[in-house]
């Protein structure tokens, strides 16, 4: 078993309300030198929590951080760095519509799957 962490990746379409619906997942593990992250943005509950959210937008950021996992070319500045560090800088706290819960840890033999696992269990 290898350590991992993980972050479940949200929208937060109105921020006065804190409200949200989860959108993804991203998982790190510096002993498998493994960075990846998966999305699914359900538009109709997000639509449900604001009817005029511009949900290809929001769909875009959303993939964008799932891109900064495994593409470090479109990832920009940050692509050059160290995966963890680009864990760490996807995981910061923000106050913008698309953020990442609090980072939880836990142990895995293939994070990969556990990606999968952790879509299906907190997204899907």
């Amino acid at each position: 078993m290898i350590p991992f962490e993980y972050a479940v990746l949200r929208v937060v379409p109105r921020i006065e309300r804190a409200e949200f619906v989860n959108a993804g997942v991203i998982v790190y593990s510096q002993k498998a030198d493994y960075l990846g992250a998966a999305v699914h943005l359900d538009a109709d509950r997000l639509r449900a929590l604001d009817p005029d959210a511009d949900v290809d937008a929001i769909r875009a950021a959303a993939e964008a951080y799932a891109a900064t996992c495994t593409d470090a070319a479109a990832a920009g500045p940050v692509g050059a760095t160290p995966i963890g560090e680009r864990f760490r800088w996807l995981t910061a706290p923000r106050s913008t519509i698309v953020q990442t819960g609090p980072v939880h840890a836990g142990l895995t033999d293939d994070p990969a799957a556990e990606l999968d696992r952790l879509l299906r269990r907190l997204v899907l």
